[in-house]
C-alpha cells in the first residue's frame, strides 16, 4: 500500500517538474540551469510546509516522498553542476553549487516557518 501512494505522488511530481524546468528554461537566455533550481526551491519550500503541517504518514508518503521526491531532482542538479563546469563556466558552477543548497535550505525552513504560522 505504501508503495502505492509514493509512486502516484511521483506520477505526479515528475511531469510537474519536467513542465516548470521547461517553462522557466525556455525564458532564459543564460547557461544557468534556472528551470532545475526553480523546481528544486519549490519542491524545498513545499517539504518544509509538509514537515511543518504535521501531516499523517500516508500523506507524507504521497506528498512528500513522492510529490515533492520526483519533483525535485538531485541528479539534474549534480549533472548540471558537472556540464557547467566542463564547459568552463566557472561563476555558473559555483552559483548553482552553493546557491542551491543555501536557497533550497532556506525555501524549506521558509516553508516549515509558514506551515507553523498558519497551521500551529
Amino acid at each position: 500500500m505504501n508503495w502505492l501512494l509514493v509512486l502516484a505522488g511521483g506520477m505526479l511530481g515528475a511531469p510537474l517538474r519536467y513542465l516548470t524546468d521547461r517553462a522557466v528554461q525556455s525564458r532564459h537566455t543564460t547557461g544557468f540551469p534556472w528551470g532545475t533550481f526553480t523546481a528544486n526551491m519549490t519542491g524545498s519550500l513545499l517539504l518544509g510546509f509538509l514537515t511543518g503541517a504535521a501531516l499523517s504518514s500516508h500523506a507524507m508518503l504521497f506528498l512528500a516522498t513522492g510529490l515533492c521526491g520526483a519533483l525535485t531532482t538531485y541528479s539534474t542538479f549534480s549533472y548540471e553542476t558537472l556540464t557547467l563546469s566542463r564547459t568552463g563556466a566557472g561563476v555558473h558552477t559555483i552559483a548553482n553549487a552553493l546557491g542551491s543548497v543555501l536557497a533550497g535550505l532556506g525555501a524549506a525552513y521558509v516553508g516549515l516557518a509558514l506551515a507553523q504560522s498558519l497551521l500551529g
